[in-house]
């Protein structure tokens, strides 16, 4: 399996696809089942697992220390991605209404409690999930670098942050931002033309990409974008003698995995063949026409 080496941080590396364990709540497997999927992952050379408080209705990370705890082995081959920073109404947050919260006490209790939840001493890597608005830099800035000192995190990124937010945070920091979640797909180019992906090469930030099939909409959306993106990448399967259903997931990931910012899929399937199937993509390419090709299909129109 590829890897990506953070140039900020050389002993810093992930999987060149992760696995994304948003639904892991969803899937109906025992915590020897999980135990098995995660070193079936691990076996593949996808070692990177993404997760985060809320996930799950904050269960998420509960049931991925369950099955860590039945094989504690696999925790040395893996990378352990968290986010924190979003605050979902209900009895599980104590919070009244959804909000962002970066105050420095609710980020040190949120790692606290996602490394107790997993049973790890350390997550490879924290993101903060969402901008908050009211966010103080120094104050967030100084419990990050708390955090790291104390061994609790060992790298740090954001999510879903624009530039300049970023830049805000960075400039508080010592110690550098190495990734940034966002949402890209062949339906969510945008970060490619709004500056995200150029502020990532830029600052040799890895971006990491949530929702790669528009939540799906690549397989079976009814929607006229949908529609035109699947017809073109079903062209592409048949001109290249590609299974269609396999195909389709291939290509749309080869197009990501195309773009120069070195970006890192997020797959949620918790299908062992489906991850399998997937991970097809790393051996394609796709020539410039090709990836415009899919690139006019997305966006509706043909480049200026």
């Amino acid at each position: 399996m590829q890897r990506i080496t953070s140039h900020l941080i050389p002993e810093c590396s992930f999987s060149r696809i992760a696995f994304g364990l948003w639904r892991l709540t969803d899937w109906n497997y025992s915590p020897r089942e999980r135990a098995n999927l995660f070193e079936q992952m691990l076996d593949l050379g996808v070692t990177t697992f993404d997760l985060a408080d809320i996930y799950g209705d904050y269960r998420c990370e509960q049931f991925f220390g369950e099955g860590l705890k039945l094989q504690p082995e696999l925790r040395a081959r893996m990378e352990i991605v968290s986010k924190c920073s979003i605050r979902l109404a209900g009895a599980a947050s104590g919070a009244r209404i959804n909000h962002y919260d970066t105050d420095a006490a609710h980020v040190r209790k949120s790692v606290e409690t996602s490394l107790r939840d997993m049973g790890i001493e350390q997550m490879d890597l924290l993101l903060l999930h969402r901008p908050d608005p009211l966010m103080d830099a120094d104050a967030l800035a100084a419990v990050l670098e708390q955090l790291v000192a104390e061994g609790k995190v060992k790298h740090l990124g954001v999510s879903n942050f624009l530039p300049h937010q970023t830049d805000l945070l960075q400039s508080r920091l010592s110690l550098p931002l190495v990734a940034n979640q966002i949402e890209v797909s062949l339906l969510h180019s945008q970060p490619m033309f709004d500056g995200q992906l150029d502020h990532c090469q830029q600052h040799r930030i890895i971006p990491m990409a949530w929702s790669p099939f528009a939540g799906g909409r690549l397989f079976a959306g009814d929607d006229a974008d949908s529609v035109r993106v699947r017809k073109c990448l079903q062209q592409l399967c048949e001109a290249r003698g590609l299974n269609a259903d396999d195909g389709v997931m291939q290509l749309a990931l080869a197009w990501l995995l195309r773009h120069p910012s070195r970006m890192v899929p997020v797959l949620g399937s918790g299908n062992p063949a489906r991850l399998v199937a997937a991970l097809a993509a790393l051996e394609m390419e796709l020539d410039r026409e090709e990836w415009f090709e899919l690139l006019r299909a997305g966006r509706g129109r043909d480049v200026d």
